[in-house]
């Protein structure tokens, strides 16, 4: 991937998850997004940590993805 300057990383608190199809379900929510590089759901701390390229997409298009999924984000 390299050490891309318009790279940026965030972690979102979630609550709702509860199993695999959660995990799953909100990975591919996010991977889906244009401009979202990878998205890793940690099941045992309710929150995804994204990395994102911030010129083409912002924090709270992240956020409302996960929403719109069917989850709250914290």
């Amino acid at each position: 991937m390299g050490n891309d300057k318009g790279l940026q990383s965030i972690t979102i608190s979630i609550e709702g998850m509860s199993c695999g199809h959660c995990k799953k379900a909100v990975e591919d929510a996010l991977r889906t997004l244009d401009g979202v590089s990878e998205a890793e759901v940690n099941l045992e701390a309710n929150n995804a940590t994204v990395s994102f390229e911030k010129d083409k997409i912002t924090e709270e298009k992240i956020k409302e993805a996960v929403t719109e999924a069917g989850y709250e984000v914290k």
